[in-house]
């Protein structure tokens, strides 16, 4: 059997994806093991969940990052290798030429907070990031430094819509309130835009005329839970392209 890959997880909530993953490498579903799991929230119940599978948990606080800067803006040190044009020009989720002030605050807070979580996981050797129930977008900073290969992309996010309809943090509450029939969910990786990666899966299911946005969404998490153990599951089996691990 190939080696199993290592897996690290990021979360900023219950962990429900998260468990899923847990139970199905240890059930031997995925060939691979979560070595890590970390948090941008320090009050994520999904880093105890880690803690009971003796994984290795840690957070970075993303909230008390955001407001220091906001309340000493003059004291902050950002990353040395840190260049605002270069990921202002690769960063896809915001429209026009130049930066406004909010815009170059959400870029600079979040390499901030970015370099202090990429301190932390260079100290693990892994093959393989997913984001399950991960809040906060990745800028280019981050992305570039896990995919050091651009063309063997290491972060794989799930999301509840078919994408590429209804990006963004509501995809069930979208699809439910737009009408539509079919629902679903999908696994793509992760690139400098707003769930625009490459798709690597996608389930669907059927929206009824007695559903509920509660059921809506309860639809899509068991699928969720289906769709993630496969697609991290190709990765390990390295039978996704331009995946060679």
């Amino acid at each position: 059997m190939k080696k199993k890959i290592n897996i690290g997880a990021l979360i900023s909530g219950t962990g429900t994806n998260l468990e899923a993953i847990i139970k199905a490498c240890e059930k031997n579903k995925i060939n691979g093991k979560v070595i890590f799991v970390g948090s941008d929230n320090p009050k994520a119940k999904g880093l105890e969940k880690a803690a009971k599978h003796d994984i290795p948990t840690f957070f970075v606080d993303y909230g008390q990052i955001i407001k220091q800067i906001k309340n000493a803006p003059t004291a902050i040190k950002v990353p040395e290798d840190f260049d605002f044009d270069e990921i202002w020009a690769k960063q896809k989720f915001f429209l026009g030429k130049t930066a406004d002030e909010k815009q170059r605050f959400f870029i600079i807070s979040r390499v901030i907070a970015e370099s202090e979580l990429l301190k932390i996981i260079s100290a693990y050797s892994f093959d393989l990031i997913i984001l399950a129930g991960f809040m906060r977008k990745l800028t280019p900073y981050f992305i570039n430094h896990i995919n050091t290969d651009l063309n063997e992309p290491r972060i794989m996010n799930i999301h509840p819509a078919l994408l590429p309809s209804f990006p963004g943090t509501d995809g069930y509450g979208d699809t439910f309130r737009y009408g539509c029939k079919v629902g679903g969910c999908t696994v793509h990786f992760v690139d400098y835009g707003e769930d625009s990666g490459e798709i690597i899966g996608q389930k669907a299911f059927p929206i009824l005329a007695h559903d509920t946005l509660d059921s809506v969404k309860q639809k899509g998490l068991e699928l969720e839970w289906e769709l993630y153990e496969e697609c991290i599951q190709l990765f390990a089996q390295s039978r996704l392209p331009n995946n060679t691990k």
